[in-house]
């Protein structure tokens, strides 16, 4: 296993986190115990869940896992790097959301219980929050941090100009802010590179990757279909809308000798912002198949051809769109 350090801090995490949103859902305890004991002997140390996964709604349930898993003596704590994120409704109560002081300190206890344990490494925004300003939101960080109760705070879902302002906010406080970002990216999904990936350059956030295979789509759909494997009802439809460049960018994956998941992995960790995306196996062998893109080498013709395929927002704002 490959480690980089998250953002600017000098946290070391494993080049792909261990996503676990499938926990309880579609994978149930004893095989995502399976998942998180294969994931520790890869050397994958880099764990994140959020408080809504696993429903329904206010449960926890994909924490209660982790939390269980790490009681039973499944992972060691000390060797985790355990990530989760608040904001969406765990209750029926109008302050059962959101990024108020309230929430966030209601919903920091509730994640420790379930998780069992004292402290969460990386506590993550799963979502801006408009109506609460950045001095209340930082003033409840700061608190739990002074506490031992969470390490540091990351966003997702954020616009450019939200990091901007968050970190701006944390500076006047003289509190380190934000020190990653998970946002939807992949080879199809390219809008972060025009002003996301370079205010996590500018900031030194480590960008966290989600759905980088976009739902499976670039994990050789078209040869799953060829072979008589049905894909999910998004995904079919994905298909459909990018049949041409899938051809391509199959073709593309057979010519390196290589499957598509591996590459549009890849891909990903070719950019210096990106410390980790973030996989979320089903299985075991979803799993072990995810290692193979940490050796792959892309070279400028082959990234040149990749953008070809799929092209993104054409650089970094204000070029992309102005002289």
């Amino acid at each position: 296993m490959q480690y980089a350090y998250l953002g600017r801090t000098g946290l070391r995490v494993s080049r792909f986190c261990l996503g676990t949103m499938n926990f309880g859902h579609f994978t149930g305890e004893a095989d995502s115990f399976s998942i998180l004991n294969k994931a520790l002997e890869l050397g994958i140390n880099f764990i994140d869940t959020a408080n809504r996964y696993g429903r329904p709604i206010g449960e926890g349930i994909t924490e209660k896992i982790i939390g269980r898993w790490l009681a039973e003596g499944g992972g060691p704590r000390e060797k985790v790097v355990l990530a989760t994120k608040l904001y969406n409704p765990m209750g029926d109560g109008p302050n059962d959301r959101g990024l108020s002081a309230y929430h966030i300190r209601q919903a920091c206890e509730d994640s420790l219980r379930r998780l069992q344990t004292d402290h969460i490494d990386l506590y993550q925004m799963h979502h801006v929050d408009r109506d609460t300003p950045w001095e209340e939101i930082w003033q409840a960080m700061e608190q739990l941090v002074r506490e031992g109760k969470i390490l540091y705070v990351g966003s997702s879902n954020f616009a450019g100009w939200h990091i901007a302002q968050a970190q701006c906010s944390a500076a006047a406080r003289h509190f380190m802010g934000l020190v990653s970002e998970q946002s939807l990216y992949n080879l199809t999904v390219r809008a972060v590179e025009s002003e996301v990936v370079p205010v996590c350059r500018a900031y030194g956030l480590g960008l966290l990757p989600w759905s980088p295979l976009a739902s499976g789509l670039l994990a050789g759909a078209l040869q799953k279909e060829t072979d008589g494997r049905r894909s999910e009802g998004e995904v079919q439809r994905a298909i459909t809308q990018y049949r041409s460049q899938l051809e391509k960018y199959e073709s593309l994956c057979r010519e390196l000798g290589e499957k598509p998941a591996d590459v549009a992995m890849s891909w990903l960790l070719h950019n210096r912002v990106v410390t980790a995306p973030i996989i979320g196996p089903r299985t075991l062998t979803q799993l072990e198949g995810s290692l193979r893109a940490l050796q792959i080498e892309l070279s400028d013709e082959v990234m040149a051809r990749l953008d070809d395929i799929w092209p993104g927002p054409g650089g970094e704002a204000p070029e992309a769109y102005a002289w």
